[in-house]
């Protein structure tokens, strides 16, 4: 038995942040200015008290609408975040109470950023091909925005919030793997680079927090997300390219092969850089977080969905999914859309 993606579905949250806003409070940058630094017109941000899980429900709610599958026959549920709603219970524990889940099934949390959605196909394809689940609901969020200091620009005109669902199904007619195979990679020493300093054990919460301003003119605390852009860009430049020629080399396949290219979609600078620097075409790079901005983990489901809305993913065409950023953690991985 294969593993397959059978359905995505994503939500957005209902609040905007537009670059007219953001010009309005950085008077030192255009509207004009920031659409073209990041590619992104507005972000979706979570309202107070709307949680990364609410994100996830909706999300899945409009999976479970389009008659794919029945809500008893969801026997594995992965929720990849790193804004949950508790330190503890396990936000998975709840998603499948609030989502009326049977309680034979196993439900877990993974914490992981923009590399979380090829992980989470790896783990839910591993489950289906050992045995363990058959319907595997994988669920991302990330309520990001809750992370930054109004006053940071440099995450700010990035970010945006929203969740994603995707039914990953084992199916005895698939005569060959249409998930795989998998590249993963780590180095820990890049963490510093894109961390909310504190709020965990290590560096607990602590009240009176004064912001500091950065020789860029941003704003935050140690209790709010802090990036080095050149860094994350100068570790994306080499471990990308990397893991993109190890997967084709692991799959027997060279570049002509892959019918569609979906990155994490970080921003436009960061992209436009990588599809020059590995001559993928342009046809079949595929963007889309103009309206959403940096989702994090749900970038790759969004996009995937777009594209198939737009005609751009087909049923057979083969898909390289790549993910980057916070941790460093990177995965890579091929699905052929529709493949039976």
């Amino acid at each position: 038995m294969h593993a397959t993606i059978a359905a995505i579905e994503y939500h957005l949250p209902e609040n905007l942040l537009t670059n007219d806003q953001l010009a309005s409070e950085f008077p030192d940058w255009s509207v004009e200015k920031i659409e073209e630094k990041t590619g992104i017109a507005c972000r979706r941000i979570a309202a107070e008290g709307e949680c990364s899980s609410d994100l996830a429900v909706a999300a899945a709610e409009k999976l479970f609408s389009r008659g794919d599958v029945r809500r008893d026959e969801i026997d594995y549920l992965l929720f990849c975040t790193q804004s949950p709603d508790y330190f503890l219970p396990t936000t998975a524990c709840l998603l499948q109470s609030r989502l009326g889940l049977p309680n034979a099934i196993g439900a877990i949390d993974f914490n992981l950023g923009c590399s979380g959605y090829v992980y989470g196909l790896g783990l839910a394809t591993a489950l289906v091909e050992a045995g363990q689940a058959r319907n595997v609901l994988l669920l991302t969020a990330e309520t990001y925005s809750k992370f930054i200091h109004p006053g940071d620009k440099s995450v700010r005109t990035l970010f945006g919030d929203a969740g994603a669902a995707t039914l990953i199904r084992g199916d005895d007619g698939c005569a060959t793997p249409a998930i795989g195979p998998f590249v993963y990679g780590t180095d820990g020493r890049g963490a510093a680079n894109l961390i909310v300093p504190m709020g965990g054990f290590r560096q607990p919460h602590c009240a009176g927090q004064l912001p500091e301003v950065d020789d860029q003119g941003n704003m935050r605390t140690r209790q709010n997300l802090y990036m080095n852009g050149a860094e994350i860009f100068r570790f994306t430049l080499e471990s990308v390219p990397k893991s993109v020629h190890s997967l084709l080399t692991r799959a027997e396949k060279t570049l002509a092969d892959i019918d569609l290219f979906v990155f994490h979609q970080a921003n436009r600078f960061m992209l436009e850089h990588l599809q020059r620097k590995m001559k993928i075409p342009a046809e079949k790079f595929y963007v889309s977080f103009k309206e959403y901005g940096n989702t994090v983990s749900s970038t790759i489901p969004i996009a995937m969905a777009d594209a198939l809305a737009e005609g751009r993913m087909r049923s057979g065409d083969l898909v390289m999914l790549v993910g980057f950023g916070v941790g460093y953690s990177w995965g890579a991985t091929l699905v052929r859309w529709g493949e039976r």
